[in-house]
């Protein structure tokens, strides 16, 4: 099995006011959020390739036009923690791109959610 990854960073708030008051997560706060997509296949495309990285670029302008200095309370639909957030990504990924396998978000250098089904 082949895989490529590639990363793309935003910054961004939200407030996880489901959780108790005395939780940091509770109170509106911000990340500088690292998405990775993993794409996988059995087989190299003509050009030697999973995919050409180039061809990710829709996404960096998905994310920036949508998620970039964005309060994500506004955008996401639920909880907008990392693990929803990998999920969504990863569904407008495997849209466009059959060979998603994975998406990563990290909220901080130490810590990350990933959506692999």
């Amino acid at each position: 099995m082949y895989r490529i990854a590639k990363e793309f960073h935003f910054s961004a708030s939200h407030q996880l006011s489901h959780l108790p008051p005395d939780h940091q997560c509770a109170r509106l706060h911000g990340h500088n959020y690292v998405v990775v997509v993993e794409l996988a296949a059995q087989e190299l495309n003509a050009a030697g390739f999973v995919r050409d990285y180039h061809e990710l670029g829709p996404l960096k302008a998905y994310i920036d036009d949508n998620f970039d200095h964005r309060h994500l309370n506004d955008i996401i639909d639920g909880p907008s923690t990392a693990e929803i957030l990998a999920r969504h990504f990863y569904d407008w990924c495997k849209a466009r791109w059959p060979e998603t396998a994975a998406v990563r978000v990290s909220e901080t250098p130490k810590t990350w959610a990933e959506y692999r089904p």
